[in-house]
C-alpha cells in the first residue's frame, strides 16, 4: 500500500476575493472543503468521501443546511473531459463515514475534527431518525 495516504492533511487552496476563507483538507479517501472559520465553527463545509469508489458529498451551510449528492465524474469517454456535477443520492453511509473520518483526522485541530463528526451524526439522524 506504498503511496497511499491515510490521514487528512491541508493544502493549498485558492482564496477567491469577496468570498469566504476557504480551508481544502485530503487524502486518498476524503475532500474536505471548509468555509469562512469564525472562531471554532466554520459556516459551511463539503466532506466528499470514498473518492476511489463511488464519490459522494455531504455539504452543510449555516444557512442552508444539508445535502447529499452522489459525484458525476462527468468523463464517460477517454475523448471528453467534463466537469464533475453533485446529483442526488439519499444513501448515506454513516458509520463508514464517521469510522473512516476519526480515523483519518489525527492530524487536524480537534474543534474542527468534533464539528465536522457532529455534523455527520445530525445529517444521518435527520435522514434515518430511530423510531
Amino acid at each position: 500500500m506504498e503511496g497511499l495516504n491515510f490521514m487528512l492533511r491541508e493544502k493549498s487552496c485558492k482564496q477567491m476575493p469577496g468570498e469566504p476563507s476557504r480551508r481544502w483538507i485530503s487524502d486518498d479517501y476524503f475532500d474536505l472543503i471548509v468555509w469562512g472559520e469564525s472562531g471554532d465553527s466554520p459556516i459551511g463545509f463539503q466532506l466528499c468521501y470514498d473518492k476511489p469508489g463511488r464519490e459522494r458529498a455531504l455539504t452543510w451551510t449555516s444557512q442552508g443546511g444539508f445535502s447529499h449528492a452522489a459525484v458525476d465524474g462527468g468523463d464517460s469517454s477517454p475523448t471528453a473531459n467534463r466537469t464533475p456535477i453533485l446529483v442526488a443520492d439519499r444513501r448515506f453511509p454513516h458509520e463508514t463515514v464517521r469510522r473512516q473520518f476519526l480515523w483519518r483526522t489525527s492530524g487536524i485541530e480537534p474543534q474542527l475534527r468534533d464539528f465536522v463528526l457532529k455534523k455527520i451524526d445530525e445529517y444521518a439522524v435527520i435522514n434515518h431518525p430511530v423510531s
